[in-house]
């Protein structure tokens, strides 16, 4: 574990790029460290590496694995705690902001423009110090059940962030998903009841993925819907799984799993295009997607690939972390609710920076 975190260290202080992640429920913690500063792209997705891709726009980054060396180490130990409140005094102007936005994707869903949007805001938090290594150690021992990282290239930037939904896991032809939203901060020992909007917003997830997935598959399989949990936040997931028909390519399941239901709306279009007009900031890399690309299996010929959306992250620029959040709209979402399952999301990544 030290020398892993030293070339960790050495890798940053020469600025070039490299990736770190753990899987969720594992202990194994993965590197892959870029040999030069170049920025190169995923463009067909027969590529293998490391893909890191924005919300919006072609410019999927590859730290290709013939350009880096991998390392891997264990995870020494866990530390969840789920019990946490608001840290510090709450921004009235950016909750007046929040809501009004909330309120016109609401009106927008009423009319008839659309059927459910997620709106996201970003909320800077200064830092006094920052330490790249205790922090993402930190975000590893808090959040053993997500998709913990921290990503860095020169060109672009510093995030990391701590996902709990997985985009796609492919082999070869087989490929599984997950249709997760709704929200609800939950203490340990409650029962988790969900009202009629969080179940709503999470079928027109699972519907999407279905009605889109079905022309480019032989096989679908679902489960029933059930309440999993992120830190201290419940969701409503529903598992997906199926097997590409022989015309298929992995290319093709991103290009219609990306952005999905559950980061962007229904209809996708339109949903994308009221968030771009409406946001007022650019979400860069959140909500787009990262992770294993054509990684080799132990069977010749098996290529495995694994990807995440990119939530619950955070960027840090200039003694700074930018932190990103959102919320699924539908006709029944309140903006006051909204606002406040924004700042219990937010927490994720402020717990890390205490």
């Amino acid at each position: 574990m030290i020398d892993f975190f030293i070339k960790v260290k050495q890798q940053k202080a020469q600025n070039l790029p490299f990736v770190l992640y753990r899987k969720p429920n594992d202990i194994k913690l993965f590197g892959y460290f870029q040999n030069n500063d170049h920025l190169y792209f995923a463009e067909n997705f027969d590529e293998t590496g490391f893909v890191f891709a924005p919300f919006e726009g072609s410019q999927m980054i590859l730290i290709p694995k013939n350009q880096a060396v991998k390392w891997e180490t264990l995870v020494t130990s866990f530390k969840e705690n789920q019990d946490f409140n608001s840290l510090g005094s709450e921004d009235a102007a950016a909750k007046e902001r929040f809501e009004k936005l909330v309120q016109k994707g609401i009106d927008a869903i009423v009319q008839g423009t659309l059927k459910k949007v997620v709106l996201s805001r970003k909320e800077i938090v200064d830092l006094s110090a920052f330490d790249l290594v205790s922090i993402f150690e930190k975000l590893n021992q808090s959040y053993p059940t997500a998709f913990c990282y921290c990503w860095f290239h020169p060109k672009i930037g510093l995030w990391m962030g701590a996902t709990p939904e997985r985009l796609l896991k492919a082999n070869n032809k087989k490929f599984y998903t997950m249709a997760l939203a709704g929200t609800q901060k939950i203490a340990s020992e409650e029962e988790v009841v969900w009202e009629k909007k969080e179940i709503e917003e999470q079928q027109f997830v699972t519907d999407f993925i279905l009605n889109n997935l079905k022309n480019l598959t032989l096989e679908l399989a679902i489960s029933s819907p059930y309440t999993v949990q992120a830190g201290s936040l419940a969701h409503i997931k529903t598992d997906i799984e199926g097997l590409l028909n022989e015309n298929s390519s992995l290319k093709q399941v991103i290009s219609i799993l990306h952005p999905t239901p559950a980061v962007c709306g229904v209809p996708t279009e339109e949903a994308k295009k009221f968030i771009l007009e409406n946001e007022g900031y650019d979400r860069e890399y959140y909500t787009g997607f990262l992770g294993e690309l054509n990684k080799e299996g132990f069977i010749k010929g098996e290529l495995k690939s694994d990807m995440y959306v990119n939530l619950r992250c955070m960027q840090i620029r200039d003694n700074k972390a930018h932190l990103y959040v959102g919320c699924g709209i539908t006709k029944d979402s309140i903006p006051e609710k909204e606002w406040r399952e924004s700042v219990n999301k937010s927490m994720t990544m402020k717990r890390i920076l205490e």
